[in-house]
């Protein structure tokens, strides 16, 4: 009807009269708007409830087994992106945007525990374009320091030193998790590029670094310093920290710092065991092998099936080149060798028995 009408002025005919089928045409156009404004498909109640799932699932993250919480997460993630596909409120588009972002970070982050370093970069560049939507200079800047881990675990510290310096500034003077956890990113960033070239200038760096991070967490709230994965928490401040001064050689005050770590931490599997070969680097540092070699041991066997991933099998190999490099052929790499390659035993561990 409109086209036709549209046809008929074009043709000349300038005082086409307003016509009942044209009057109706633009009241239906006018109803079906005002159909799609007001026909939301969620409710604040239900948003509260995916947020306080996306908040349980950074709880059970350091000790569900990475395919199962996988699998949780994505399915959540698949219901939000429906609830996305209609129109909604302002505040609740807004709202389901950052729910997006945490979603589909967190998805990149089990994505790097699983290895698939590609499906992480897509899972974070998504986060990327969620969190954009919400202005939320926190979160934005959450979503950055997450990524980087991705070229920090996969050999590539000069892009992870970039992504977290653009966190920083993302973050600026806001008190979140982000301004904590980046310049700790900057930090191991940097003990990589030191142990590679041994320059006094970057350990000075990173030791800068670990100093801004600790007094950004001082600043965090209480609640965000309880959070492991959408915030930060002191556990995992030592961990980090010690991460990077057993890099930097620094091997005293490291296993200290790991050590006090360690007594920190309560399931967190994940975490445990990657601060257990630490320890071992720690040890290996000071000439010690077969200790280096018993800590890595007692690392790879704590951990049971569904939890022995990409990231742990990759520090365990790391270990077992590096001792073989300064102590040659210790009598236990071998059992520790077929230790890696064979399957896990189906429950050596429960989170109560990783407490230390």
């Amino acid at each position: 009807m409109l086209r036709r009408t549209l046809l008929a002025v074009i043709a000349g005919g300038a005082a086409v009269p307003l016509t009942p089928p044209v009057m109706g045409a633009a009241e239906h156009f006018r109803r079906r708007m005002d159909e799609t404004l007001v026909s939301t498909t969620v409710s604040p109640a239900m948003l509260d409830h995916w947020e306080e799932a996306a908040a349980a699932f950074g709880r059970q993250y350091m000790n569900t087994p990475p395919m199962r919480q996988l699998c949780d997460v994505l399915l959540e993630f698949s219901t939000v992106r429906q609830a996305m596909e209609n129109h909604q409120p302002i505040d609740l588009q807004e709202r389901l945007c950052a729910l997006a972002a945490r979603l589909s970070g967190l998805a990149g982050i089990i994505m790097i525990d699983l290895g698939d370093q590609r499906l992480a970069r897509s899972f974070f560049r998504t986060s990327r374009t969620a969190a954009d939507e919400t202005g939320d200079r926190a979160l934005r800047a959450w979503v950055t320091a997450r990524e980087s881990l991705v070229p920090l675990f996969y050999g590539d510290p000069r892009e992870a030193l970039t992504l977290a310096k653009k966190s920083r500034d993302l973050a600026g003077q806001t008190p979140c998790a982000a301004k904590a956890m980046a310049p700790v990113v900057e930090a191991r960033a940097l003990s990589m590029l030191a142990n590679s070239g041994g320059k006094k200038d970057v350990v000075d760096q990173a030791k800068r670094a670990l100093s801004r991070a600790r007094a950004a967490f001082a600043q965090m709230a209480p609640a965000q310093q309880e959070d492991t994965v959408f915030g930060y928490t002191e556990r995992q401040l030592y961990f980090h920290q010690g991460d990077a001064l057993a890099r930097l050689g620094q091997t005293i005050e490291a296993d200290l710092i790991l050590e006090q770590a360690l007594e920190k931490y309560e399931g967190d599997l994940l975490d445990q065991t990657l601060i257990r070969f630490d320890r071992a680097h720690c040890r290996l540092l000071e000439g010690d092998g077969d200790e280096a070699l018993r800590l890595g041991v007692d690392a790879v066997t704590r951990v049971g099936e569904g939890f022995r991933t990409d990231i742990i099998l990759r520090r365990a190999h790391d270990l077992v080149k590096a001792i073989e490099d300064r102590c040659g052929d210790l009598p236990g790499l071998g059992p520790l060798k077929d230790l890696l390659t064979a399957p896990p035993p189906a429950a050596t561990m429960t989170p109560s028995e990783a407490d230390v």
